[in-house]
């Protein structure tokens, strides 16, 4: 299920500007193809509006950063094991199954890199939860390169002291 909610962050690469959600017909693409909605719905522009305010505002609490995110009507569903379900059908439906997705254990494992041109979504499967970058070869060295270079430029050569002339 978190598997779900990565997937929809990552309808937006910060580092590309790539919208995958650009139109309420991309919304409703999305939406079918991962069996969040019947076949006949339609997402509107407001539909599209809420679905982009969902997913920063998830995007901003796994960075720490919690907001308000948009309502959704959810409801318990006790058969069996309790669950969150959505209230109602249609868009609003499936953009609910996807707040309900987050109340998956693993949600804790959920991430966004910490390199803040990426900002992509991944799920930590370090055994200690540790994991900062999306990538260590790419985010990971781009964030220490550019840490390593911003002590460089902080640090002075050492001026020579008594005891270096000996």
């Amino acid at each position: 299920m978190v598997a779900l909610v990565r997937d929809f962050l990552n309808t937006y690469a910060v580092d590309t500007e790539a919208e995958e959600l650009s139109s309420p017909a991309d919304l409703t693409l999305w939406l079918r193809e991962r069996g969040l909605v019947e076949v006949s719905a339609r997402a509107t522009e407001d539909d599209l509006g809420v679905a982009v305010s969902l997913r920063e505002g998830l995007r901003a609490a796994l960075r720490g950063e919690p907001r308000e995110l948009p309502v959704l009507p959810l409801r318990i569903a006790v058969a069996g094991r309790p669950r969150l379900e959505p209230v109602e059908g249609g868009v609003a439906g499936g953009l609910a199954r996807i707040v309900a997705a987050t109340m998956d254990p693993a949600w804790e494992r959920l991430k966004v890199c910490a390199e803040p041109t990426c900002q992509w979504a991944f799920v930590d499967a370090s055994k200690n939860k540790s994991r900062s970058w999306c990538d260590m070869k790419v985010c990971g060295n781009r964030t220490k390169t550019r840490a390593y270079r911003a002590r460089k430029a902080g640090s002075r050569p050492r001026e020579a002291s008594r005891t270096d002339t000996v």
